[in-house]
């Protein structure tokens, strides 16, 4: 018995020793990242990392691309699913921050265009049409075990499609994308197989002449009308009144955003809301928020899911975002996307859902080191199919050292190629002033990967260090036995941490060589926040659609963000803009007076915001 006892003792002593040393361990580390799954994060930072589906570009040159669009989000049974436009499957969380993916047992999902689906009672009801083809409606009451039913099949020439059931049980279904055609909707009988009624309508169309946010191309512009595209409609019931969301004018361009005309009825008349776009996000690192979905959450909060122009490999490369969406005392609709792209609170935060949380981008024009460079280059997508691809010069520092600046420029459509895929390729950054880390995100490029639907098994394998003086290092995320396919990988460290360098060491992703467009750090800087602006000036146009802006540059400002709205308490639309003192935008209502305001910001916060300014 005494034996005993004294191992007991001996274990208990040597137990408590490596908890000890455990807890040291964590005190020097930042981030416990879990192997295998997706870290549960309270935090979230659009692009949402998902793990996106491979689409094929040019599979004679090895071209494809991830891409993720036209998403449908709905609450079924307290819990979300995300059905995205050919992902051969969709994804489930409980929190709508926190995805995972599921892959059915039937496969009705691989081709399917925007999707639509419906919580019906006990039911998820599901529909995507097809252009060439017939479109079905399935329907289960387990999504997570991924059986689906086929209960009708719908007319050809259905595109972008939603459904939407009504309080009454009845059945609407509304299509269109066309820059000729309007959006249309047709009753749908719920309990004869979903077969067409009779009712049959046209709803709305682009108004491109009063609109300008409805004109076609990059910053809205472009020589001639009628070349927008309407599409992507989406129905919210609120208060009574039906809010028929659809997005223009291509979803290609920085300016695709999602309107809302208001009826009192499913089938209208429905009238343009004086404040639109409602969910609108041209600048900034990444850009587009149209052909989206509202979804409202369990405890009554509304949230906008949208898609965002990547179009780096091709016009049609694409990713989700979410933004919390809100409806004020007039029953205008608005979504809040200014710092779109940068960390926000989570949907679970008691009083700041969605909100940006406050940390700032630390890594902007950090000089940025490399391992070994096959190219560095920046690609221009235009109007059509074609790509322009110019090659930026390789540069080197005096030592020797190889230079990719396009790493920490907020520009998605710049990236650096590396020679290979292995752990022998790494990226350092030097940030311009300490900051105090709180999260990264990695923006992983997919150059000639020759990967052409969804794969199981790809996954991102890294290390990444902190250093105060480039020489001693410190592991703060180990992701290098995981199996996470992260194409866009938010991080959150456990414990910030001040340093001035970063370093990210590769170990595997996926393609034939390791490529990124964007290291992005976050956190809170040391200094001081920049000062509020001055002088500035807005001048409508001629063309009423159109404004010109100009300030005083801040010192030690990175960028400005410019807020405008109808009414000095509405200003719900934004534009962020970094190293400029002058914009100009084309994406005005014509017949529509606006109020505007500028703010400063850098890595140490957000300045006051000017004083508003009417422009009538």
């Amino acid at each position: 018995m005494k034996s005993i006892k004294k191992n007991g003792l001996l274990y208990m002593l040597a137990i408590a020793f490596l908890l000890l040393q455990s807890c040291k361990e964590n005190n020097n580390t930042t981030s416990k990242e879990p192997e295998n799954i997706r870290k549960n994060l309270t935090t979230y930072c659009n692009p949402l990392d998902l793990d996106y589906t491979y689409m094929v570009y040019n599979s004679a040159k090895n071209k494809s691309y991830r891409s993720g669009a036209d998403p449908a989000v709905i609450e079924f049974k307290g819990e979300y699913y995300m059905f995205v436009t050919r992902s051969f499957g969709y994804w489930h969380s409980t929190d709508l921050v926190n995805w995972n993916f599921i892959k059915p047992k039937q496969w009705f999902f691989e081709g399917s265009n925007a999707p639509t689906a419906f919580n019906y009672k006990d039911s998820l009801v599901y529909f995507a049409g097809d252009p060439a083809g017939y479109g079905s409606i399935l329907y289960t009451d387990n999504p997570k075990e991924g059986m689906w039913t086929p209960t009708a099949s719908i007319s050809k020439n259905i595109q972008d499609s939603e459904l939407f059931i009504d309080d009454d049980d009845k059945t609407y279904l509304y299509w269109g994308s066309s820059n000729v055609h309007p959006l249309k909707v047709k009753m749908l009988h719920k309990n004869d197989r979903f077969l067409e009624t009779g009712v049959r309508k046209e709803l709305i169309n682009l108004d491109e002449e009063k609109h300008g946010w409805e004109r076609f191309g990059e910053n809205n512009y472009h020589p001639t009308l009628k070349e927008g595209y309407m599409e992507g409609a989406s129905m919210t019931k609120h208060n009574g009144k039906y809010y028929l969301q659809y997005a223009a004018p291509g979803t290609q361009f920085n300016v695709y955003a999602d309107g809302v005309y208001i009826g009192d009825t499913p089938l209208g008349p429905f009238k343009y809301m004086k404040s639109n776009p409602m969910s609108f996000k041209p600048g900034g690192f990444i850009n587009g928020a149209g052909h989206g979905i509202t979804v409202k959450q369990t405890n009554g909060q509304y949230w906008h899911f949208a898609t965002m122009a990547l179009a780096s490999n091709a016009q049609w490369e694409r990713r989700l975002c979410m933004f919390p969406t809100y409806f004020d005392e007039e029953g205008l609709m608005y979504t809040n996307t200014a710092y779109g792209d940068y960390p926000r609170f989570g949907a679970n935060h008691p009083t700041k859902a969605g909100k940006h949380n406050g940390w700032m981008l630390l890594s902007y024009k950090g000089n940025v080191k490399v391992s070994s460079s096959l190219k560095q280059i920046k690609k221009f997508t235009s109007n059509d199919d074609d790509v322009k691809v110019t090659e930026l010069p390789l540069e080197k520092d005096a030592d020797g050292n190889i230079m990719a600046k396009v790493l920490t420029d907020e520009n998605p459509k710049t990236f650096w190629v590396a020679e290979a895929n292995n752990d022998k390729q790494w990226i350092t950054i030097e940030m311009q002033n300490v900051g105090k880390i709180h999260a990264i995100q990695l923006n992983f490029y997919d150059h000639e990967s020759a990967i052409y639907t969804r794969v199981e098994g790809l996954k991102h394998r890294f290390i990444i260090e902190t250093s105060d003086d480039n020489k001693n290092w410190q592991t703060i995320v180990d992701r290098s036995k995981s199996t996470i396919d992260a194409p866009n990988a938010y991080i959150v460290l456990d414990n910030p941490l001040k340093a001035k360098y970063v370093r990210y060491k590769n170990i595997e992703v996926p393609g034939a060589n390791f490529a990124m467009s964007e290291f992005r750090i976050f956190g809170v800087g040391l200094g001081d926040k920049p000062e509020k602006v001055v002088d500035f000036i807005v001048q409508r146009e001629k063309d009423r659609r159109d404004a010109s802006f100009s300030w005083k540059s801040v010192n030690g400002a990175q960028g400005y963000n410019i807020r405008w709205g109808i009414a000095p308490d509405k200003l719900y639309q934004s534009w962020l803009v970094y190293d400029t003192n002058t914009h100009f935008m084309r994406n005005l209502d014509r017949d529509t007076s606006y109020y505007f305001t500028i703010e400063s910001f850098n890595e140490n916060g957000i300045s006051e915001k000017s004083p508003i300014i009417p422009i009538k």
